[in-house]
């Protein structure tokens, strides 16, 4: 098993570089390799369910794509339920929605309205802080079904893009934690 000391390198260590991806001139960070790996991602999923139990948090919220695959593993190993927030139109049933501004346009996420109480404390899991977008709007969109934001826990900041800024404020105080920042 790897050294606590050791999983920052681990975890770089299994992100590909791929230039060029999705566009000229883009660095894309390529977690599949880590995801492959049992141990990067056994790792990774220890040091997430690390973060929920110091929070207090009792969900663990993915946001889409990625922040799925990682946070389940995370709400498992924690010992929560575990909430998708998607991208408009893919859940059934009563939603709450919450739009928010892109670089070139917008968007917008949903969650099933009834998966989030008062009771909460919701610990928010994604791959990438890059603008921050996505996850002031999940931060916002958890307020308004009225639970309370345990913290945000990503992979990898992208420093350079100001995401932290950006999410800092809306977190209110609950912790911001990015186990690499390139």
């Amino acid at each position: 098993m790897t050294e606590l000391t050791d999983i920052p390198a681990l975890l770089l260590s299994r992100i590909r570089d791929v230039a060029d991806y999705p566009e000229p001139g883009v660095m894309f960070k390529d977690i599949t390799p880590l995801l492959a790996d049992p141990e990067a991602f056994s790792a990774l999923s220890d040091a997430f369910a690390g973060i929920a139990r110091s929070t207090g948090a009792t969900k663990v919220v993915g946001l889409e794509a990625r922040g799925f695959i990682l946070g389940a593993p995370v709400a498992v190993r924690a010992g929560l339920g575990f909430i998708p927030v998607r991208k408009a139109g893919k859940l059934p049933g009563a939603t709450l929605s919450q739009a928010y501004d892109l670089e070139y346009g917008s968007a917008e996420i949903e969650v099933h309205a009834e998966d989030l109480n008062s009771g909460d404390r919701i610990l928010v899991v994604d791959d990438v802080l890059a603008t921050g977008g996505t996850a002031e709007a999940s931060i916002e969109l958890i307020r308004r079904a009225g639970a309370e934001v345990a913290g945000l826990a990503v992979l990898m900041e992208l420093g350079f893009l100001g995401g932290r800024a950006r999410v800092e404020p809306a977190l209110a105080g609950a912790p911001l934690e990015a186990l690499l920042t390139v």
